[in-house]
């Protein structure tokens, strides 16, 4: 079946696609509108080139050399030297496939014509992306303000055929030659950068739009996932369903509330385990149960409102400065849209609501673990003392807990002035959503977690839970067998992990 093409017309990029487009299940072109509004920024930048005008991006140093008015023989070396300069990045190799994401995201950008680039840039980054060739790019760099200047650098040294790049080797994973014998390997040629074309590349979001989207796409699974997990570990406890009646959710409408307590009912439907406590003397379960949509909901609303400004800002112009011309005047205006405080903020939410989500799983996790609330051998060992089952798995929950709760310190509260003090606010965002994206990770790990410990309580409990839970423990059951005597459990762990992330459950709950 061939792969579906996303057009990039720079207005209509969604978060599904740039996770695709790395990904390789989508390739990418240049709509022909695009075409049409590029070529006319460019010729603007021509018109310009061609006047005695001195203006800044175009025929000027840059930051606080901007003052500089340069040669017009020697534009082509500025550009190119502005990318060899700011290609100075340090720490881990960013991942391929997010590379890839970075180039689509700044391609769309570029194609919304108002950067002063030529169309061929964009046609390169396209052509790369869809025979998958990454340019190395070191992960630190970027203060999320002035652009992901750094990264975005690396990633340009790939376009001129410089540095190095991932490609998929013959054995299918991916391996480093040099730039130039990527490109030619599949009939690309470098890139010779013109006036404009270096800073249009490297003055933009595009490295915190794809940890950001990243984080969106798995907090889409895991919200999904909180709430099965959640559904799972009350039935494991024989807890009470009355917190989901829907009149209680009505008299506070909250939205992200409303929608996380209507999927925990639906999972709970048709339970033979509540039916058989029907008359049993507990009143009240304890908030990790009792609460979870007043905590999941706070944080479903949050993630459509990341998800609407990311999705604007997928779809922006964030160089500078910025082209606008009506074929008889041109204006090149200077601004800050490469400025990343909306993306930081953003990120700096959504870590904290990662650690919330963790913390009040790992909560359940050690209820699910109590026989005085579960009514089950603790630790869901199969011979107390002999066996300690289940015992560390909380142990590790707790631990991912801690690392969320550092990780829950806001990025956007660390500023560092820079470029002799005219770049003197940084919004820290690329620093923050890659945090936010690690945080997912750790996550999804917790909430793995607990439902392991509620599948192999479920597993002793003679009644049938609820048909949604069932179907949960189901696919747990799919990838973790059940616990028959003491064994290692990272694999286990870590493998649930996984497919929770790659939207597993989802599939399987039809969501």
């Amino acid at each position: 079946m061939p792969l579906r093409v996303i057009e990039l017309d720079g207005s209509s990029l969604v978060v599904e696609d740039v996770i695709d487009a790395g990904r390789g299940l989508a390739t990418v072109c240049i709509s022909d509108s695009s075409k049409i509004t590029m070529q006319a920024s460019r010729e603007a930048v021509l018109r310009i080139l061609d006047s005695d005008r001195v203006v800044y991006g175009i025929n000027t140093g840059f930051g606080a050399l901007s003052s500089v008015t340069i040669d017009p023989t020697q534009l082509e070396e500025l550009q190119r030297n502005l990318i060899r300069s700011h290609a100075c990045g340090v720490g881990e190799r960013m991942h391929p496939e997010h590379v890839l994401m970075m180039m689509v995201i700044r391609a769309n950008a570029i194609a919304k014509g108002n950067s002063g680039a030529r169309v061929e840039l964009t046609e390169l980054l396209a052509s790369m992306v869809n025979h998958r060739i990454a340019p190395v790019i070191p992960r630190i760099g970027s203060l999320g303000a002035s652009g992901d200047l750094a990264p975005l650098s690396h990633l340009t040294l790939g376009l001129i055929g410089e540095g190095e790049c991932n490609i998929i080797g013959d054995n299918g994973s991916w391996e480093v030659v040099q730039s130039d014998s990527a490109l030619r390997s599949v009939r690309l040629e470098p890139l010779v950068l013109q006036a404009k074309e270096g800073l249009t590349l490297i003055n933009g979001t595009s490295q915190m739009c794809t940890y950001l989207a990243l984080c969106v796409s798995n907090l889409d699974h895991l919200l999904l996932a909180a709430d099965a997990a959640i559904s799972c570990s009350l039935e494991a406890i024989r807890g009470s369903h009355s917190p989901f009646d829907h009149r209680i959710h009505e008299a506070r409408p909250q939205v992200g509330q409303s929608i996380s307590a209507a999927r925990i009912s639906a999972l709970l439907a048709d339970s033979r385990i509540n039916d058989s406590h029907a008359d049993c003397d507990r009143v009240q379960d304890a908030y990790s149960f009792r609460c979870s949509p007043q905590v999941h909901g706070p944080v479903i609303e949050l993630l459509r409102e990341t998800r609407r400004m990311l999705e604007i800002e997928l779809n922006s112009a964030t160089d500078n400065p910025l082209v606008f011309t009506d074929g008889k005047m041109d204006d090149v205006i200077s601004g800050g849209n490469f400025h990343g405080q909306n993306l930081a903020l953003a990120s700096d939410y959504l870590a904290i609501a990662c650690h919330e989500l963790a913390s009040i799983s790992e909560r359940r996790i050690n209820q699910v673990l109590d026989p005085q609330w579960s009514g089950h051998n603790a630790f869901l060992a199969n011979h107390e003392g002999l066996e300690s089952g289940l015992m560390i798995i909380q142990y590790v929950a707790a631990a991912l807990v801690a690392e969320l709760h550092l990780m829950a310190q806001p990025a956007t509260t660390s500023n560092v002035p820079v470029s002799l003090g005219k770049e003197d606010h940084a919004s820290m965002g690329a620093t923050g959503t890659y945090r936010t994206f690690r945080a997912t990770e750790f996550l999804s790990q917790v909430i793995a977690n607990e439902m392991i410990c509620s599948a192999e309580a479920l597993d002793r409990i003679v009644e049938r839970p609820g048909k949604g839970v069932a179907c949960v423990a189901d696919w747990i059951r799919s990838h973790v067998p059940p616990l028959e005597a003491d064994r290692g459990m990272t694999a286990d762990c870590e493998r649930l992990s996984s497919a929770l992330l790659k939207g597993e459950l989802s599939s399987a709950l039809g969501d």
